[in-house]
């Protein structure tokens, strides 16, 4: 048995009419493939073109390890140059990612090979964010902390995108004062045995590839395989929906806080209780207890 997963709708071109009514009001995903054909991104970016402009710099690094009371909220697990980086992407399979990374602060130029999109959505400028990852390296699901309409870039190959929608939320064992799931959970093939709320899950999945845009609604739940190495950027638009926005605020100031504080007070047993109560709860609403 698998997840119930339908393909995300695919479409060639989209005008700004039909991207606010088809995708943004009703809050659905939607991969536009050549949205960005026009960009020099879409013909110069790949991972020599990232050394080349980016390789003195130094760059944070994510692994798979799980979440621990010795790090912060996002905090990095190792740092190297970016021109290291890439040589061990280029290698061969390698866990290391890089997560929520503004190299256009540090090489400015990139900044010169894309343009936001006239899509009727007002785009944050200051804030476009990269990620890399190898093959085989995988990021956990999750939704983004600020609840935003994301438009997600992606260059160099191929990578896997599931999605859930926030309303699925209740069956994928979200852990609490967080915005992951359980990190046990192998959501490429999931032991409905161990996790049998998953089994009432419905959501979206795509192979995104070079050049090809994904749409995700707010805070829509997402997790990424890298099929190759390769990378992609993300822009952002703050969230719309009435309740969505106060959402974001809580989560930005007052959860993330609270949750770096009770890791720093009880060390693993904050860590332990978390993962523990997402089990627990997640089985009690659903009636697997």
């Amino acid at each position: 048995m698998k997840l119930d997963l339908e393909q995300i709708p695919r479409i060639q071109h989209i005008t700004k009419a039909q991207f606010l009514k088809e995708y943004v009001e009703p809050q659905k995903p939607v991969i536009i493939e050549r949205l960005i054909e026009d960009w020099q991104a879409y013909k110069k970016w790949d991972l020599d073109y990232v050394d080349k402009v980016a390789g003195h710099k130094t760059i944070p690094l994510y692994d798979d390890r799980p979440v621990s009371s010795d790090r912060k909220f996002n905090e990095a697990h190792t740092r190297m140059k970016m021109s290291e980086y890439i040589q061990l992407l280029k290698k061969g399979p390698t866990n290391y990612r890089i997560f929520l990374y503004n190299l256009f602060k540090e090489s400015p130029e990139l900044q010169n090979d894309f343009t936001y999109p006239d899509l009727g959505v007002k785009f944050m400028k200051k804030m476009p964010m990269l990620f890399f990852g190898g093959m085989g390296s995988k990021v956990v699901m999750h939704y983004d902390i600020d609840l935003a309409n994301i438009l997600h870039f992606h260059f160099n190959g191929e990578k896997q995108c599931i999605l859930f929608p926030p309303s699925e939320s209740k069956y994928l064992y979200k852990i609490p004062h967080a915005l992951m799931a359980h990190e046990s959970i192998d959501f490429g093939n999931p032991d409905f045995d161990k996790w049998p709320a998953l089994k009432h899950a419905k959501g979206y999945i795509a192979n995104l590839k070079h050049g090809e845009t994904l749409y995700m609604p707010e805070g829509f739940w997402h997790q990424m395989t890298y099929i190759t190495p390769g990378f992609s950027m993300s822009i952002r638009s703050v969230a719309k929906k009435k309740l969505n926005f106060p959402k974001a605020l809580y989560n930005v100031f007052v959860m993330r806080h609270t949750d770096n504080l009770l890791r720093k007070m009880m060390g693993q047993k904050w860590i332990d209780y978390k993962n523990n109560w997402a089990i627990i709860r997640t089985n009690k609403k659903n009636g697997f207890v």
